[in-house]
């Protein structure tokens, strides 16, 4: 039987439906099919009638149980299913219900990360086993990070021995946060991590953010770059920001890597080599007062999309901060100049969905 959800307020970055969706509803086929005869349009968002036999509601929202269709034209994807002896593509989970040409599935409210092969993710190290630790990416079940699968001191080709092994929490223990790649799925979903590049590996000297949103809603989207730098404004320096893939989110002081050793045989296995002596130390540099002010502003963007229903993502969290910077100017003497929640944080959601 399905239940009732009440449709949560519009968003900035929601319109609501317009008027014409009732003279398109007014033309639907029976059997529940009405909302699904707007407009074609790719991933586009349709108002699902909670009655089959009825177009009157206008509920952005289906709940589990809920009848979306029985027109047989309409193929049901993930959120969806078929009861027993039945035709109608019934809703399994509650969300928004999302339409690519005659593909009909639903986008959770909110969900776990699911991963997929290429994703950038931020993880902690929750378990240290003989060969491989156990990482927590946000996902139904812990990834794994096998020790072949990270640059060790004396270079990436280097083989694996059993010191190795037995030094293996010194290179990654319980706690620590890391920039990983998904490598490979398994047959039950779970993933396969490496940290092979030099541009992954242990995260140090910076705040760590787990935001929501992986549903329908807000929250960290795939883009073309996930990690960055950026000038930070108020002689706060470089500071990197990464976006997790999974909603987990890094934003810590840019710390330069030391050059190549000069001479014969120079290259990047020296390089890796100069550089493992440190990419697993535990230990965070100093960092400056003007920093550590510009990284909580980010942070305060960040949780600042979130919270309004925006996507995540560097051209949003650059536009933000920028607006952020401009706000603090605009703030009177003594007054909190970071803090971007509640009001300040709907009206930089505000400007930001104008812009």
């Amino acid at each position: 039987m399905p239940i009732t959800i009440n449709a949560p307020s519009a968003r900035p970055n929601q319109n609501p439906f317009s008027d014409s969706d009732s003279d398109s509803e007014s033309n639907s086929p029976s059997g529940g099919g009405g909302p699904l005869s707007d407009p074609d349009g790719d991933t586009s968002m349709l108002p699902p009638a909670a009655n089959p036999t009825t177009t009157s509601s206008k509920s952005p929202i289906v709940t589990p149980g809920e009848v979306i269709t029985s027109d047989p034209q309409w193929m049901r994807g993930h959120g969806t299913y078929l009861p027993p002896h039945t035709t109608s593509i019934t809703s399994s989970v509650a969300g928004t219900l999302t339409r690519t040409n005659k593909l009909l599935s639903i986008r959770p409210l909110r969900a776990r990360y699911t991963p997929e092969v290429g994703d950038l993710i931020v993880g902690r190290i929750v378990e240290v086993q003989a060969k491989r630790w156990r990482v927590d990416v946000g996902a139904t079940q812990l990834a794994s990070l096998p020790l072949s699968a990270i640059n060790l001191p004396g270079g990436i080709l280097r083989k694996r021995t059993e010191t190795d092994e037995l030094q293996i929490r010194s290179f990654f223990a319980e706690g620590d946060l890391l920039i990983a790649e998904v490598q490979q799925l398994f047959q039950d979903g779970g993933a396969v991590l490496h940290t092979r590049s030099l541009k992954y590996g242990k995260l140090r000297n910076g705040v760590f953010v787990a935001v929501s949103g992986m549903g329908g809603g807000g929250g960290v989207v795939r883009s073309r770059r996930q990690v960055w730098t950026l000038e930070a404004a108020n002689g706060g320096g470089l500071v990197d920001v990464v976006l997790g893939v999974n909603g987990y989110v890094w934003i810590s002081k840019h710390v330069e890597m030391p050059e190549a050793e000069k001479g014969p045989g120079a290259g990047i296995t020296n390089l890796e080599e100069s550089v493992s002596a440190t990419m697993y130390s535990s230990q965070n540099d100093r960092i400056g007062v003007e920093t550590m002010r510009e990284i909580a502003r980010l942070r305060g963007v960040v949780t600042a999309l979130v919270e309004n229903g925006l996507r995540v993502d560097e051209e949003m969290v650059m536009k933000g901060y920028h607006e952020a910077v401009e706000m603090s100017m605009m703030a009177g003497e003594g007054q909190e100049d970071i803090y971007l929640g509640g009001e300040r944080g709907s009206q930089l959601a505000a400007v930001l969905t104008v812009a």
